[in-house]
Order: C-alpha cells, then sequence, then structure tokens
C-alpha cells in the first residue's frame, strides 16, 4: 500500500494520463495512476547529476579491483503493478546500482518492476533541492528496496532549506523497516562519510581511490576474485610486467656492457647475464613463491643466449602456474 500522505518537496504536480506516462519525456520523481497526477522537480543541473554519475564511474573501478562487473542503470523507473498488471506507480532514482548483474533478474527495456526484477543492491537519491525522506523514502521502504543512500551535496541549490545538512546518510533494510547505518550493507567498509566526499569531490582524490581499492579488494575476498579476473586490468599488468622486464633486462645488460669495458667485454657479458638471471628469479619468485623460483634457477644457469633468455621472462609474465612456467623453460635449448 502507498504510505499515507507522501510529499514531495521541489516539485509541483502535472497531469499526466496513463498512456502518455512511458512517453513523457520529463523527469518525475513519482506517479500516481489513480490520479494520474506526476510530481516534477526543477530541471536538474550538473551539482544534481554529479554524484550519480560518479557513483557509476567509482562502482566500475570497484568491479575491476573485484575482478567481476557491477551494472549501473541511472535514473530508470521503478514501477509497481496493480492487481490487473497495469501501472500503478512509477518512481523514479537517481542511480541504481546492481552488484552480480551476471545472476541479477535485471530490469527490462522500459522499467525495473517491483515483484519480477530484482532489486537493486542500492539506490542513490541526491537531494540537491529536494527531501525524499518525506515521501520517496517511505515508498522504498514499503516496497522493501534493501539499501538506499540519500546525499546531500555540498553545493547549495537556492531552494534547499538550511536545516539540510550537506552529507549522505546510509538506510538499510532490517525486518521491514530502515534503519541508518554508519555504512553500507552492499559495499562492505564503505562508509557514510566516505561515500559523500567521493561523490562531492570534482575528480576522485588519491585517498578516494584507495578506499574504493579497499572496498573492492573486500568484495574480492568474498567471492574468491580479484583484479586478475578483470579482462582490463589483467592486459594492463601482464603490460607492465612485461614492459617491466624489458626495462630490467636493459638495465642489466647495460651494467654488464659497463663491466666489461673496463674488466673485458667477456666478462661484462656474463656479468650482465649473471643480472638478468636474478631479475628473472626475482619475478619468478613474487609470481610463483620460492620454490619455483629456485627449480627455475637451474634451467636458467644453463641459458647464455640473451634472446633465449628474455624469451623465459616472457613465459614468466604469461604463465598461470609456476608448473606451467617449469614445463615451458624445461623445452627451451639449453646453451654452453
Amino acid at each position: 500500500p502507498l504510505p499515507s500522505g507522501p510529499e514531495f518537496p521541489g516539485c509541483k504536480p502535472v497531469r499526466i494520463p496513463r498512456d502518455e506516462v512511458e512517453t513523457y519525456d520529463g523527469r518525475i520523481e513519482f506517479w500516481d495512476a489513480r490520479t494520474e497526477t506526476a510530481w516534477v522537480c526543477e530541471p536538474t543541473s550538473p551539482y544534481h547529476e554529479q554524484p550519480s554519475q560518479t557513483l557509476a564511474a567509482l562502482t566500475r573501478a570497484i568491479a575491476g579491483v573485484r575482478g567481476s562487473p557491477i551494472k549501473c542503470y541511472g535514473t530508470m523507473d521503478l514501477l509497481v503493478r496493480d492487481e490487473r498488471g497495469r501501472k500503478r506507480w512509477i518512481m523514479q532514482a537517481d542511480q541504481s546500482v546492481y552488484l552480480h548483474p551476471r545472476r541479477a533478474r535485471l530490469p527490462g527495456p522500459s522499467a525495473m518492476v517491483v515483484g519480477e526484477n530484482d532489486f537493486p543492491d542500492v539506490v542513490l537519491e541526491v537531494d540537491y533541492s529536494t527531501d525524499v525522506r518525506r515521501g520517496k523514502l517511505g515508498l522504498y521502504e514499503s516496497w522493501g528496496f534493501p539499501e538506499i543512500w540519500v546525499d546531500v551535496p555540498d553545493r547549495r541549490a537556492p531552494s534547499r532549506p538550511r536545516s539540510r545538512i550537506a552529507g549522505l546518510t546510509i538506510h538499510v533494510l532490517e525486518a521491514g523497516v530502515y534503519r541508518e547505518s554508519d555504512e553500507s550493507r552492499a559495499f562492505p567498509g564503505w562508509t557514510a562519510r566516505e561515500i559523500h566526499t567521493a561523490l562531492n569531490e570534482t575528480t576522485p582524490s588519491a585517498r578516494t581511490y584507495a578506499v574504493v581499492e579497499r572496498v573492492g579488494m573486500e568484495l574480492g575476498a568474498r567471492e574468491g576474485t580479484g583484479p586478475e579476473d578483470d579482462p582490463l586490468l589483467r592486459s594492463q599488468r601482464h603490460r607492465s610486467r612485461s614492459e617491466g622486464l624489458r626495462q630490467g633486462r636493459t638495465e642489466g645488460m647495460q651494467q654488464g656492457r659497463a663491466q666489461g669495458i673496463r674488466e673485458g667485454r667477456s666478462e661484462g657479458i656474463r656479468e650482465g647475464l649473471k643480472h638478468e638471471r636474478e631479475l628473472l628469479r626475482r619475478m619468478a619468485a613474487a609470481r610463483f613463491g620460492a620454490d619455483t623460483a629456485e627449480r627455475l634457477s637451474t634451467l636458467l644457469d644453463g641459458i647464455a643466449d640473451p634472446d633465449r633468455l628474455a624469451e623465459a621472462g616472457e613465459w614468466i609474465v604469461r604463465c598461470d602456474s609456476g608448473s606451467e612456467l617449469l614445463d615451458r623453460l624445461g623445452s627451451v635449448p639449453r646453451t654452453e
């Protein structure tokens, strides 16, 4: 049922017939089929839109660290049908976040339907010139949405009452009733203070990225995933390792050549190869552990060709396990 007396401060009532509401191109806070009335707010501003767009960007970063996708739907219709299957109420959120889109019953092309689709894990409401506590929050509670974030931006709208203090409040559903929480249940360890700071920054700070990484790692630890499970981060990490290997090889050979000028070319080359073998051993230890690194040392001692050592370095980056690496290098021809 609809809670008695919902209010939509900052909005004005506009009649929109049932057969026109789906094609209405403005933004509405709430629509009631019984009276065919929509509450329409003042045009959105950059200060209203920034938090929701920033949240979408931050959840993409969290998804990368966790190693599995997160889906944001932005401003979409949240629909409740009547007993005949017709539209009864429509509400629009500022941002809707699904933590596990691969297994969720996601919204269709026109709306998220209560009772047919899964609820978003988090819904964000931005109170730039409104106050969702007096209307929308009670509706979210009665319909069963699990977690609502209400952000009052740092930048004040001229129409916003002085009593509305900037900050973010997390409402978590427990036994059908919202309680305020200092941190998110959906994003473990992400506090209301940290979220508000992140959503109101012009560009994400180093501190915010550190928080994002912490939250992503916590989610990944719960699910057994990590950055290597994200295709983009995995590619970037492999590229970085390859570049580090090439740079280390170059530096090692340069050191060897410099020593060769002083002590003789052959000794310099041997020293360069020694530096390179040590670098490869350290990389293998970092990726696959000390036991693999020790076994690798025996194989590397038999490789004197710099190009074959470079090939060995590429296998350290590309192999997924220590046993695969040792099998690959065991087939590399040894040179005296």
